[in-house]
């Protein structure tokens, strides 16, 4: 029986799920690479002074948030056997969506008021931010449920319509604000993003704990429900998913409105922490996002993957990143080292799926372990 059979046979049942939960939350995948990253922490902790900050600390937290957060939606698809090109732009669009509604530049609810030092300015008000929120969000699911439709019923390739969809959605960004950014972002829109939580000594980022309620509820929804199951077995092996009496067409269309709604979330929340919606926000994020995903673990062939080992794969990318800042590289090479890195994970990935791999390590630890 193949790798993928196990796997499906394994995810059988939400019954099945419910004694296996741990296995499907950590793999062996997951403990490699948070091996990894611990390693990564304990030698920059040695090697710098700063890294273990209060102030470094919430940096890092709050810089891998959104690529998070948009990293579980593609790797929802990944496990589908698909891909999504289209994510930065995703985010940039749901970005300015959202900044619309609250932004004293656009925002029709804007009104006029006075500054301490006399200046006019328009300000939108604190009950509109809901609305902002959900417009993001809405903006996300509704271009993922696009990509989705064109993929299940227009039968294109994965990658032609997100790759489609990426220069659509950057183009509307360029047409919508003629290349300039929307300014004048509600306060509490802006505290989303830029405010903290006093935490074991450190200022924990609000999107740093909405992404962590995000695991949570994306890891019940993998592990615990029978769509998770669904998405495991298109992954795994679409012709007999089908067999199987499951609709893959839904499951598609279902893992790229994830995709979308969470890449969504993810630009909104990184919006609320820069203060300003810009066309340009997260050009080259969809990179970042897939890296991450195949960094956690995930499999290039479907139906493999973990939302606690892409948490863990974001963590490594901006760890590596922060790294490399505080050792003193040049950031010019940071692309390089990224590409190493994924490079990295996809060949361990490969060698982890390969039998003779697995032949190969069984013989090397007979010869290296005593005698009994």
């Amino acid at each position: 029986m193949s790798e993928e059979a196990i796997d499906v046979t394994r995810r059988k049942s939400p019954g099945r799920m419910s004694h296996n939960w741990w296995r499907d939350i950590i793999s062996g995948q997951e403990i490699g690479v948070f091996i990894v990253l611990m390693t990564m922490i304990l030698y920059l902790t040695y090697k710098t002074d700063t890294f273990t900050s209060s102030q470094n600390v919430r940096n890092v937290l709050l810089s891998f948030s959104w690529i998070a957060i948009a990293a579980f939606g593609q790797m929802l698809v990944i496990i589908t056997a698909g891909i999504d090109l289209s994510t930065g732009s995703v985010m940039a669009l749901s970005g300015l969506a959202a900044a619309y509604f609250i932004s004293g530049d656009q925002s029709p609810w804007a009104v006029a008021s006075v500054t301490e030092s006399g200046r006019e300015i328009m300000i939108v008000g604190n009950q509109y931010v809901p609305v902002a929120i959900l417009a993001g969000c809405a903006m996300g699911t509704f271009l993922g449920a696009i990509n989705g439709a064109l993929i299940a019923w227009g039968g294109l390739p994965p990658f032609i319509a997100t790759l489609g969809m990426m220069s659509i959605a950057r183009g509307f960004c360029y047409g919508w604000t003629k290349g300039w950014p929307l300014r004048q972002l509600n306060d509490q829109f802006r505290e989303i993003g830029q405010a903290n939580i006093p935490l074991l000594g450190y200022d924990l980022p609000y999107p740093t704990l909405i992404m962590l309620i995000v695991t949570v509820l994306m890891t019940i929804f993998l592990t615990r429900t029978i769509w998770g199951y669904r998405m495991y077995a298109l992954g795994g092996n679409e012709q007999a998913a089908e067999l199987s009496g499951i609709n893959t067409r839904h499951v598609k269309l279902l893992a790229y409105s994830f995709a979308g709604l969470l890449a969504g979330l993810g630009g909104t929340l990184m919006t609320a922490r820069l203060g300003v919606a810009a066309p340009t926000a997260a050009q080259g994020y969809e990179l970042d996002v897939i890296a991450v995903v195949f960094i956690g673990g995930a499999s290039v062939k479907g139906g493999k993957g973990t939302m606690v080992g892409t948490l863990i794969g974001a963590a490594i990318m901006q760890v590596l990143r922060n790294g490399l800042n505080l050792l003193g590289y040049d950031p010019y090479w940071q692309p390089a080292a990224i590409g190493f890195t994924i490079i990295l994970a996809i060949m361990f990935d490969r060698a982890r799926q390969d039998p003779r791999w697995h032949t190969r390590f069984r013989a090397l630890w007979n010869m290296l372990r005593p005698e009994a």
